[in-house]
């Protein structure tokens, strides 16, 4: 496994596990093992009925924490960089997300990087303003089964890091 892509640099290795995340309430994750496997899924983190304000981004520290643990270490995160909410309250869950992302990686020293929307879409289907739809029938053709759009997204830019190099290419 480690041969089929000999010319990456280190955060690219074969070997070490890479993240991308498109982050939100319901948050799309894409994992390129260590073996080289790849796994996706989505989790939620909408607050329960008698949560406090902070158990969102605690629920998702947490999480990060597990991932790094049972697939990890975790060598690079990807994610999808937003720069305009259909709402504030999406705006605030993105922000108080990313902000718990980035914390979560400086404590560690793993590197992470945004990726612009329209970068992803033109990346996954041609199109810089594709649909939910494009995005999930894109994932479909390389053989995954996304749940929903979230899913699909962090598939789309898992690849797009993989076979950009971060962006190098």
């Amino acid at each position: 496994m480690r041969e089929a892509i000999p010319d990456l640099p280190p955060a690219f290795r074969a070997d070490r596990t890479l993240l991308a995340l498109d982050l939100g309430t319901t948050t799309g994750w894409a994992l390129h093992g260590s073996d080289g496997l790849i796994t996706s899924g989505t989790v939620s983190f909408r607050p329960g009925r008698f949560d406090g304000g902070g158990m969102r981004y605690l629920r998702f520290s947490n999480w990060l924490g597990e991932l790094d643990r049972l697939s990890g270490p975790i060598a690079a995160i990807w994610f999808e960089e937003v720069r305009r909410h259909a709402g504030t309250d999406a705006a605030h869950v993105y922000g108080g997300l990313m902000a718990t992302l980035t914390a979560w990686a400086e404590l560690r020293g793993v590197p992470y990087e945004g990726v612009p929307v329209g970068t992803i879409k033109r990346f996954a289907t041609g199109k810089g303003n594709a649909n939910k739809e494009a995005m999930i029938a894109a994932a479909r053709s390389r053989g995954f089964s996304p749940a929903d759009d979230n899913e699909a997204d962090a598939i789309a830019i898992l690849f797009w890091a993989l076979e950009t190099k971060g962006g190098m290419q």
